[in-house]
């Protein structure tokens, strides 16, 4: 008996076969940077210093990843990037949920306009206003404190606009049945409304966390003690002179370990980015 033509449609695999190729030819160009990268971590210093290309014959060793353990500051700069992303992720979820209802189902004066001042936010660089963001932190003594480097990105105007479109996107018909059941707006948003938005605060969090975790050019500004550093600024810190103290197959290791978080965070939730961008949360 042969099976259903809806789940075995060798035709479609045979028509497509040069689109697959094609995918993996772009896989392994995307992943030689990592698997370059995984090579110099397990890779001694002294093998690398005569040249790179020893990368490609053994001996492999794992002695950059246990000096990590030993005698790095890795891990105080992995806890600042880890409370200052999951700071962030928390209250840009939490604000542009509120704000993603706000804008979408109720009305309050000057709502259109303040949606447009907000998305104004997206046309703006960092960059043009790091000099007045730094002298405001400076007033008030944010510098070097985990407050300090959470604050510019809990103003997340694309979050707002993610989800504003997200709840504008759910029926009416839910919300205006909760309310002839005198249901509050507050229990309207919290227990009908925000569970069917949870691939889009999946998609946030994630854009925003990997932003928190990866982010340079504030934190470089803003901490100015070594024990404040973040792990961008961190390992940024330990290139300088990296051949003649730690090694590059340290600064290697160093680079694997700070990318497992944001690896395991995508994985963990990349079922709900598909959810969301295919809209198929609302039905």
């Amino acid at each position: 008996m042969n099976p259903p033509n809806d789940t075995y449609r060798p035709d479609v695999l045979t028509a497509n076969r040069p689109l697959l190729w094609g995918a993996a030819f772009l896989s392994v160009i995307m992943m030689a940077p990592v698997a370059w990268l995984v090579g110099l971590s397990i890779k001694s210093n002294q093998d690398l210093m005569v040249g790179t290309d020893s990368v490609f014959r053994a001996p492999y060793t794992i002695a950059n990843y246990l000096n990590i353990l030993h005698s790095s500051q890795v891990f105080g700069w992995f806890f600042n990037s880890l409370v200052v992303a999951t700071g962030e992720t928390l209250m840009v979820l939490i604000l542009s949920s509120l704000a993603g209802y706000g804008f979408a189902r109720l009305e309050f004066p000057f709502r259109r306009t303040l949606f447009i001042i907000v998305l104004f936010g997206l046309a703006v660089p960092e960059q043009a206003v790091i000099i007045a963001r730094h002298q405001m932190f400076n007033w008030f003594g944010l510098h070097n404190t985990y407050l300090g480097l959470m604050l510019p990105g809990m103003s997340g105007a694309f979050g707002v606009f993610l989800m504003t479109q997200f709840f504008r996107a759910i029926p009416k018909d839910i919300d205006e049945a909760a309310l002839l059941d005198n249901a509050s707006q507050w229990r309207i948003f919290w227990k009908i409304m925000l569970p069917q938005t949870l691939p889009a605060q999946a998609t946030l969090g994630i854009f925003t966390f990997l932003h928190g975790w990866n982010d340079y050019w504030w934190p470089l500004i803003s901490a100015t003690k070594k024990e404040m550093y973040t792990l961008t600024v961190g390992l940024a810190s330990s290139q300088s002179n990296f051949a003649q103290s730690e090694g590059l197959g340290f600064l290697a290791a160093q680079a694997v370990f700070a990318s497992v978080p944001a690896l395991i965070v995508y994985v963990i939730f990349q079922k709900h980015i598909v959810t969301a961008v295919s809209g198929g949360a609302v039905k």
